[in-house]
């Protein structure tokens, strides 16, 4: 039976990457408040903070924003709280370090880290989504599974 599952994957079906695309969007907006916001507050206090306590400070808020988002759009889905927190964990934490890992090197390589400007953010956003966006696929057409 796993065989027959494993010769009717395929990487070409619209539906699946059209819902695998909407979860990742709701990840990477739970991502992105807590990093973003993170990196946008050291920036604007001018607090004197090593860029890389900064970098990981923004990736676990980031990590954190995006399970409080997953949890509560799960509850709005008649999830009970601690099924809609496990599941938001459990199903979907790879993607999300795999994207504060993306959103975070972009910004490293294009800034030296830890400077949001007008220009990085989006480039920041389309690296995050990029990255677990396949993944998402593979997991939801595969095992058919998705936090949302």
């Amino acid at each position: 039976m796993e065989s027959i599952a494993k010769t009717n994957f395929h990487w070409s079906c619209k539906n699946t990457w059209k819902k695998s695309a909407k979860n990742t969007g709701w990840c990477l907006l739970g991502c992105a408040i807590g990093d973003l916001g993170t990196i946008l507050f050291f920036q604007l206090s001018k607090i004197p903070f090593p860029i890389l306590g900064i970098m990981i400070l923004a990736i676990i808020n980031g990590l954190i924003t995006s399970i409080i988002l997953e949890t509560i759009i799960l509850m709005r889905q008649n999830f009970v709280f601690f099924t809609a927190f496990k599941t938001a964990i459990g199903m979907s934490f790879i993607s999300m370090i795999s994207m504060e890992a993306a959103m975070n090197l972009t910004d490293y390589y294009l800034t030296g880290g830890a400077i949001l400007t007008w220009w990085v953010v989006p480039i920041m956003l389309l690296a995050g989504f990029i990255t677990p966006w396949p993944y998402n696929y593979w997991r939801l057409k595969k095992f058919n599974i998705s936090c949302h």
